[in-house]
């Protein structure tokens, strides 16, 4: 087991950095830790009765024993191709940019299993571009279809579009052969297609909804195929479990990290801007935002009222981004909380080239490390944010492994669960998804929905008039 850790950072939301108008004071973190540690020991409660699942998946060993089993089936594949949308995407999208090197798909000699893609939309000119590449290499593909219910229109139709490739190009079998289902254990359209077709199969657990389920078949599935240890991306998640059950405040980030997020956020601060400086770490910040998106933006309270309440995330990607948004960031409003992601040992580095002779300004950078100068530019940057009074935390990784990445992805999940609580939602909810999937299932002819489709038409139709 890894002796690495994430750790919060948050001198820097402190009043003795930022000064009283925007840093959080000493009597006002204590204030804080009054409101959070009995939320903290009712969520420990609601979790003891199985309320909360996700917080039991770094311990599902039978799990990791049939994704294990269902990777190892699929060993002489070359190519992988996960089907799903949203939390069934977004968390195998992290896992495979944080713990694969960048050329994975590109370098055999950079990979420990086959190329891994993930499908998580259905734009016709990219389906169309990854189908026309696929479609002579199916007999070395397997594709993992990710859903609870399988009526989800996007991954039900990448799966109705996979099934008919396959059966034309391959035969009928094929479909039993080069298709795994990840869905609900007992009922649902997957499920009943999975056990109709004799489809392998894995279990979306009970009980975990989708951004929260990247620790479970759903996300270690893909992982485990692309060679990735998922006993220690568990062991990491465990291991962060400990510290955020911890019932004192100051020994808990997550309950720091909700506290600091939820105090911005009632004082005018209601952007939550995810930073790494790392590639690596990029798309977990895409995973963030529908965690914290999703959990956090309710139109009512747990009584009812009406609060229409919801931090909103954005990410962005240091130093990239210093180049494209660090204007607005110290020169516009101050309504954002900034979370940059620091590494503090790369797994690989760079050593940067001598200056030509013309260019001896250069020379400061000759023969440096780039790893000195991203972490530089972090830190730069930060300076720049403190120097405009902007409040940034700090999330540091001694290194981006298997085991840390399973803390952060702990960390977050639990720091949404506190957070919920204490803007008094339902966290576990998505009442506001629903709309836009209806409106999608009747503007594609599903007669369960015609009524619906009448009401969208004056919308749906363009009034020239307005159209210039």
């Amino acid at each position: 087991m890894s002796n690495n850790q994430v750790k919060l950072y948050y001198k820097n939301v402190t009043s003795q950095v930022l000064g009283q108008e925007h840093g959080i004071t000493d009597k006002q973190f204590d204030g804080l830790a009054k409101k959070v540690e009995p939320i903290v020991e009712r969520i420990e409660a609601q979790r003891k009765a199985g309320e909360i699942k996700y917080r039991d998946l770094p311990y599902k060993t039978d799990t990791v024993e049939q994704v294990k089993k269902a990777a190892q089936s699929v060993d002489d594949c070359e190519n992988f191709v996960v089907l799903g949308i949203g939390g069934s995407a977004l968390g195998n999208i992290a896992l495979q940019t944080s713990l694969n090197p960048y050329m994975y798909n590109l370098d055999s000699a950079q990979r420990k299993g086959p190329r891994i893609f993930v499908m998580d939309n259905v734009d016709p000119v990219q389906m169309g571009s990854f189908f026309s590449w696929i479609s002579d290499k199916l007999d070395k593909t397997v594709f993992n279809v990710i859903s609870k219910s399988g009526r989800t229109a996007e991954t039900a139709s990448q799966f109705l579009t996979v099934s008919e490739m396959l059966k034309k190009r391959l035969g009928a079998g094929a479909v039993k052969e080069h298709l795994i289902a990840t869905t609900d254990a007992n009922s649902g359209t997957l499920r009943a297609i999975a056990d109709d077709m004799g489809l392998r199969n894995l279990e979306v657990p009970d009980g975990v909804g989708g951004r929260f389920s990247v620790l479970s078949a759903v996300g270690l599935l893909s992982a485990a195929v692309a060679g990735i240890d998922i006993d220690e991306l568990l062991a990491g998640a465990a291991q962060m479990d400990s510290k955020v059950s911890q019932a004192s405040f100051y020994q808990n980030p997550a309950a720091i990290n909700a506290a600091v997020n939820w105090h911005y956020y009632n004082n005018a601060k209601r952007i939550s801007v995810m930073m790494p400086y790392s590639y690596a770490l990029k798309d977990l910040a895409d995973w963030y935002r529908q965690l914290w998106a999703e959990s956090l933006g309710k139109a009512k309270d747990l009584t009812g009222r009406e609060i229409f309440v919801g931090p909103t995330p954005v990410k962005a990607l240091g130093a990239t981004d210093q180049h494209s948004q660090v204007q607005l960031y110290r020169e516009g409003p101050n309504d954002k909380l900034f979370t940059l992601l620091e590494v503090k040992e790369f797994g690989a580095d760079v050593t940067i080239g001598s200056e030509p002779e013309v260019a001896p300004e250069l020379g400061y950078l000759a023969g440096a490390k780039m790893s000195k100068l991203l972490n530089s530019e972090r830190i730069g940057t930060e300076y720049a944010l403190l120097k405009s009074g902007r409040p940034c935390l700090t999330v540091a990784f001694d290194e981006v492994s298997p085991y840390t990445i399973g803390q952060f992805i702990y960390l977050y999940e639990a720091t949404t669960s506190i957070a919920g609580e204490l803007f008094g939602i339902n966290t576990y909810d998505q009442p506001a998804v629903e709309l836009g999937k209806e409106a999608t299932f009747a503007l594609m002819g599903n007669e369960d929905y015609a009524e619906l489709a009448e009401k969208i038409k004056p919308i749906s139709e363009i009034d020239d008039k307005y159209l210039i």
